[in-house]
């Protein structure tokens, strides 16, 4: 079982992942943090961000328990990932990680779950569950600065919208597997639902729909 996970930054997909990892005994995987530990190790190194060649490098190399940094979650490093994504090299030597994930999951589990900005048209179409998660962009940057205060992370709710609207743009308009809904996912709008009440209505959805896609 392989469930894909897809949305703008802020739009509940971490939440909700969480959740139906748990109820369907999945391995879970954000993929964003794959690109924030690279950017992480970029800043790390001091390394420039718009280096191509040092993204490789790094994309190719990094720590994988940088992906568990507490400085992942940062606005920083959530700019600087959005910025290294936009690479096709980087984004291509993290696909072949994403897909060995997605297909092997480990003893004991019952599938994987991924969640991320191109994993059912691009890193798993033939994922047996596909949801798009959106909300409406204010929203998301309500939850995004409430997130950065609970963090202690200084924050403005405007700077914060702003950053979310040119991060929209990176990601819908990258050359390489960009922001898209695939055609047949799930449109799950949290706009004006509770954490507990997207996750029941995934559940509904996953009930509705049987596994029936050819594995690749």
């Amino acid at each position: 079982m392989i469930v894909a996970i897809d949305g703008p930054a802020a739009s509940g997909k971490g939440t909700l992942v969480r959740k139906l990892a748990e109820y369907y005994n999945l391995e879970a995987l954000d993929t964003g943090s794959l690109y924030r530990a690279v950017a992480l190790s970029m800043v790390i190194s001091g390394d420039e961000l718009q280096d191509h060649n040092k993204a490789l490098k790094h994309s190719l190399n990094f720590d994988f328990r940088l992906t568990q940094s507490p400085d992942l979650r940062t606005a920083e490093i959530g700019v600087a990932a959005s910025k290294i994504a936009l690479f096709q090299d980087v984004r291509k030597a993290l696909f072949s990680f994403q897909r060995k994930f997605a297909t092997t999951p480990p003893a004991g589990k019952s599938g994987t779950i991924l969640d991320g900005r191109d994993i059912a048209t691009v890193v798993c179409p033939e994922a047996d569950y596909k949801i798009f998660v959106t909300a409406q962009i204010e929203i998301r940057a309500k939850r995004r600065l409430k997130e950065l205060i609970e963090r202690n992370q200084p924050a403005i709710y405007a700077s914060v919208l702003n950053e979310l609207r040119d991060r929209d743009v990176r990601d819908s308009t990258r050359k390489g597997a960009p922001l898209q809904q695939s055609i047949d996912a799930f449109t799950l709008d949290t706009t004006h639902l509770t954490a507990a009440q997207a996750f029941k209505t995934a559940q509904k959805y996953i009930a509705s729909e049987p596994i029936n896609r050819q594995r690749i």
